[in-house]
């Protein structure tokens, strides 16, 4: 009895592969193995920075706030100290967009919380 190897399954495994691989440099888009490593490298980094994405864009929210409070005179901890007392339900993606793009409203917060 011949043996039976399902070079089908086998075929589609390899191009699901090679297609995710398009457009990597060199052997990495067109020779099975390494294409496989490469991409599982690659959903390894894509899986670590949707998690640092998040981590990097607090830390600018912060930066941002901090710098708006600092020009009325209030350092960050202390006016999100005092957006906590006053129960002012701004989250850090707002106020730092307040603070960059709106600076009248951001003026207009760090007054009522003063």
């Amino acid at each position: 009895m011949p043996r039976s190897v399902n070079a089908v399954a086998s075929r589609a495994r390899r191009k699901k592969v090679l297609k995710q691989t398009k457009g990597y440099f060199g052997r990495r888009k067109n020779v099975f193995t390494v294409a496989k490593n490469a991409l599982e490298k690659g959903l390894v980094y894509a899986y670590r920075d949707r998690r640092q994405n998040k981590r990097n864009f607090r830390a600018l929210w912060i930066q941002r706030i901090n710098a708006g409070a600092r020009e009325h005179g209030m350092s960050y901890s202390e006016f999100m100290g005092s957006l906590k007392k006053k129960d002012v339900q701004l989250n850090r993606k707002v106020l730092a967009d307040l603070a960059m793009n709106h600076p009248e409203a951001f003026k207009a917060v760090v007054d009522s919380v003063k």
